[in-house]
């Protein structure tokens, strides 16, 4: 099973580790691109600040957000695991997980990115600024240029078992996966079911939709669920007790979505 994340946009101090090294890092078919990304991102950071600001989208309050990427090469680095936080990742909690569960993470989990590409939660890099929804100056749209890089390297990455997609919109955009390896991938919608004047209604939500997601992904790496296929997911998920809906796709070459149907939100 792999299990595709969105980063968070807030992430936690690098530490006091020691730098990037890019040979570290998973997916090694990506080291050029990554390489290319990194050089763009520090030189933007490097020069005119309002510019980078600018083209980063950051707020005046996050200002010191274009000093920390112009020092990437240096910062100290931590697991990717550790550096990305927010509502998934504190629901995920896999500085909690048993060691057995933990494995089970390092060996499933990719964290897409707009810096990055993807990375294992062990991977260690430095805290950082920039979305795949960037345009930097050399590059254009960062969800783009990834395309190409990743059609190369996520196949392999796939295998022949069960994709979990539970990325965002902007993140998808790096990668959609094709042919069979889309008919075994799974994306998630949570949807929250509540009576109106006795009347279910039903609402995506937003917040809570990550709180969900962290939550299942939790449970599936502590019972060491190992579903092959979407069918055998949908069955697990329900074994754990989550609300499933889903149906084949109508056609061939498309993934399955399940709807998680939640009550309570928190």
């Amino acid at each position: 099973m792999l299990v595709l994340l969105p980063p968070s946009e807030g992430k936690a101090a690098g530490g006091s580790g020691a730098p990037l090294d890019p040979a570290g890092l998973s997916l090694p078919g990506l080291r050029e691109a990554r390489a290319t990304v990194l050089d763009e991102l520090v030189s933007l950071c490097g020069g005119d600040e309002e510019k980078a600001r600018e083209v980063l989208g950051l707020s005046e309050g996050l200002r010191g957000e274009v000093a920390k990427n112009a020092g990437l090469r240096t910062a100290p680095a931590r697991p990717a695991g550790e550096i990305y936080t927010g509502v998934l990742y504190d629901a995920l909690g896999l500085a909690t997980l048993n060691a057995a569960a933990r494995r089970r993470a390092e060996r499933s989990l990719l964290v897409f990115s707009g810096l990055w590409g993807a990375l294992g939660i062990a991977d260690r890099i430095p805290s950082y600024r920039c979305s795949m929804g960037v345009k930097l100056p050399g590059l254009g749209a960062l969800g783009a240029y990834w395309r190409g890089p990743m059609a190369q390297v996520m196949p392999a990455a796939a295998g022949d078992g069960l994709v979990l997609d539970l990325r965002s919109s902007a993140y998808t955009a790096a990668w959609k996966p094709k042919g069979e390896v889309a008919e075994r991938t799974a994306t998630v919608r949570v949807l929250h079911a509540r009576m109106v004047d006795g009347v279910e209604k039903r609402s995506v939500v937003s917040h809570f939709n990550k709180a969900t997601k962290g939550r299942l992904v939790r449970d599936l790496l502590t019972t060491g669920a190992e579903p092959a296929d979407p069918a055998e997911l949908v069955t697990a998920l329900r074994d754990l007790g989550h609300v499933v809906e889903a149906e084949a796709p109508a056609k061939p070459g498309r993934p399955w979505q399940l709807d998680i149907v939640v009550t309570e939100v928190h």
